[in-house]
């Protein structure tokens, strides 16, 4: 495809030889300045084009009619807990109280780049706020492990992006006594990411706050079209993004570099209820293999730095900067005004000094 629309290129660019020597009037510095141009357009949108290759990885992606699901040792993907398969949709967890369940596949991911596109559906009879927990999606060490993450235990040893469907840190606000600013205030759903080294706690009462890589809210209760969430990752670059509005366009939710995560971990989705409950399903998980051109130096130093435990470049900086509670704009705006009034302030003290000392030394010398 991408040679033959390479081929195409080449071929419409010797029209332009032919009407020169058919007699046409060009001007010659114009004509190769105009080549130059599409020349260059037309590499970097080939490169872009060869730059990155996705290709279906079946052994490791779900979708109808499920055929790869359930108990036997010949399936790919394992059930666990109160999961329900159905033509239709692999129900982690139906809309009743203190249920979970989950899918693991049963197979190691040995990919270095690799994109899930996630299919789900959340919806239920609560009302606003009134529903929970959420569900996830995983890329771990450990698998078929029930806990209290979204159905999965804590501490876990990868990647967890989640979709968080209730807002357990507005009790916490409260008992601290303090208040939401307009920077720092989630609006639930809420989409979230979280790399684990096997000894980082998800904090369950801040809603993982301390430590997400970033999130986007994300309004994908009772919708009546589908929603999607897709993960992306290559060269340790995490990408994530959602379709939630029926129109068929990724809208980006975080981005961040740095990631790294080994290869041989397990994916799985999981979901969880407590108090309030709703039916998280999942319609398809739909793994690719994507293939990237690297450098010869890029390829040199991924040999040397081999990835054996989860982490991420420069966490603390992301903490620090998620940690620090935003001011509103009124209170930019009253920060600014105090300053400025303080500098004219001291401004004008100085020039009262100033004077006062300027005219007793004039008077030394009558």
């Amino acid at each position: 495809m991408a040679a033959a629309s390479c081929r195409n290129h080449y071929r419409d660019f010797k029209l332009p030889f032919c009407l020169i020597s058919r007699g046409e009037k060009m001007h010659l510095k114009t004509y190769w300045t105009f080549v130059f141009v599409v020349l260059t357009l037309s590499r970097c949108l080939a490169d872009d084009d060869h730059e990155m290759e996705e290709f279906l990885k079946r052994e490791y992606s779900l979708f109808k009619p499920y055929q790869g699901v359930g108990s036997s040792g010949s399936s790919h993907w394992e059930l666990m807990g109160d999961v329900m398969v159905t033509t239709d949709q692999v129900r982690l967890t139906p809309d009743m109280q203190s249920r979970q369940g989950a899918v693991w596949s049963r197979f190691p991911c040995h990919l270095k780049d690799w994109e899930m596109q996630v299919h789900f559906k959340i919806h239920g009879q609560g009302k606003k706020n009134l529903n929970g927990d959420g569900l996830a999606i995983w890329y771990t060490k450990e698998r078929m492990q029930k806990g209290p993450v979204f159905g999965n235990m804590d501490n876990f040893t990868g990647l967890g992006v989640f979709v968080d469907t209730y807002p357990n840190e507005e009790k916490y606000i409260e008992a601290q006594k303090k208040r939401y600013t307009p920077r720092t205030q989630r609006i639930f759903p809420f989409v979230l990411a979280m790399v684990g080294n096997g000894s980082i706690s998800y904090d369950h009462e801040r809603d993982g706050r301390p430590t997400e890589l970033g999130g986007c809210n994300a309004m994908v209760r009772n919708l009546k079209h589908d929603t999607f969430l897709f993960i992306r990752y290559v060269r340790r670059r995490l990408t994530v993004m959602i379709d939630i509005d029926g129109q068929h366009e990724w809208r980006d939710c975080l981005d961040i570099p740095g990631v790294r995560l080994p290869q041989g971990y397990y994916f799985g989705a999981s979901a969880l209820t407590g108090d309030l409950s709703d039916n998280h399903d999942i319609i398809s998980l739909k793994l690719y293999q994507l293939t990237v051109l690297r450098s010869q130096k890029e390829q040199e130093e991924e040999k040397e730095d081999v990835i054996t435990i989860p982490s991420v470049d420069n966490m603390e900086l992301i903490r620090l900067g998620q940690s620090e509670e935003g001011m509103s704009g009124i209170a930019i705006f009253f920060t600014v005004l105090f300053s400025i009034l303080g500098c004219i302030f001291l401004i004008v003290i100085g020039l009262v000094v100033y004077s006062h000392w300027n005219e007793s030394r004039r008077k030394r010398f009558y």
